[in-house]
């Protein structure tokens, strides 16, 4: 081999290695930095609600999903409230969904942090990631936007060293593909749920969840050690894939102006902007933007609502729709109501 052919098979053999060390570094980050998977929630995936020690319900609560218990033996409140599912208390089936819920709380917690963000979520817009906050603890006030940038398997973890707590009409709206069944709310403690607040996720608590007055929770509510305590709420766990429909809320009233003391009829009127399907969920009625009832839409997407209590003055009403199934949320706008003496 001569001296050129020598200095060609250096230059090539340098080019090689110096190519092949720009690939791996081009591609080495991306594969460390690939997106989160999923947190297999095995046999427990098909709960709406799971506990420990109790299950406790007040009022016309729905499940939708299968309810379980184990190792405690006590579940109350069914009837009033309604399970569309099955009840295992202390069974092999919920005996085995503890254990998946035991090691999905365990995968979750190890995953690695991709953020450290303020307590406070309300008011903010999230990617896909996994959060945590430097007091251990998150809080919703108003509404926190998950968007997941066109990914359908987009996966989002929030780990809270001690607690979750949401505010009353507080609200997780999901967006660009984001899916209620990959956000993943780790709690190391107890979790409360606001009256009338919307949590779109997979709620995995180490001790207990307490679901207030007109809470719609589109995921699952899942304590490891202790109770799961319900009353008057929505727990819808996720299925399939479906892209959402906008809907459109329009809120009238049986008599304006009225007297004092007069009963008022408030009907919603939910319809989706495509497509024959009918909305289904609960509709939240506020007046001056303080929640005062909750009721669910009938057969014809309306809610009625009737009251007798307004006082005197002008009373600035709204009804929100908090989203269901495949069908987002909407408010109507604001029906000034008047009562005169």
């Amino acid at each position: 081999m001569n001296r050129s052919t020598t200095a060609r098979s250096k230059i090539l053999v340098a080019s090689t290695l110096v190519l092949t060390t720009i690939a791996f570094g081009l591609l080495g980050p991306a594969t460390a930095g690939a997106a989160a998977q999923t947190i297999p929630l095995g046999s427990a995936a098909d709960f709406a609600v799971l506990a420990g020690s109790t299950v406790t319900n007040t009022g016309a609560t729905v499940a939708t999903g299968d309810l379980g218990l184990s190792p405690g033996t006590s579940v109350t409140g069914f009837p009033p409230g309604v399970v569309n599912g099955t009840v295992h208390a202390a069974d092999n089936v919920a005996a085995q969904a503890k254990l998946d819920l035991d090691a999905a709380y365990d995968d979750a917690a190890s995953r690695p942090t991709t953020a450290t963000v303020p307590v406070e979520l309300g008011g903010t817009t999230k990617t896909p990631g996994v959060y945590a906050s430097p007091a251990g603890t998150f809080g919703i006030t108003g509404t926190v936007t998950l968007d997941a940038q066109g990914d359908p398997n987009a996966v989002f973890i929030f780990k809270a060293a001690s607690t979750l707590t949401t505010a009353s009409a507080s609200n997780v709206v999901l967006v660009n593909g984001a899916r209620s069944a990959e956000v993943f709310w780790l709690v190391g403690s107890s979790a409360t749920l606001g009256t009338y607040s919307v949590l779109r996720g997979n709620v995995m608590a180490l001790a207990s969840i307490t679901v207030t007055t007109g809470v719609l929770v589109d995921g699952r509510a899942m304590a490891r050690t202790a109770a799961v305590t319900l009353d008057t709420a929505t727990i819808t766990r996720p299925t399939g894939v479906r892209q959402p429909v906008a809907t459109t809320a329009v809120l009238t009233s049986s008599v304006n102006p009225a007297a004092v003391g007069e009963p008022v009829g408030f009907t919603a009127a939910v319809t989706a902007a495509t497509g024959s399907a009918v909305p289904s969920g609960m509709v939240v009625f506020s007046d001056r933007r303080v929640p005062i009832a909750v009721v669910a839409l009938d057969g014809t997407g309306h809610a009625v609502f009737t009251t007798s209590a307004l006082t005197i003055g002008r009373h600035p009403m709204t009804a929100t729709y908090v989203g269901a199934n495949q069908f987002t949320g909407s408010t109507s706008p604001s029906l000034v109501q008047v009562v005169r003496a």
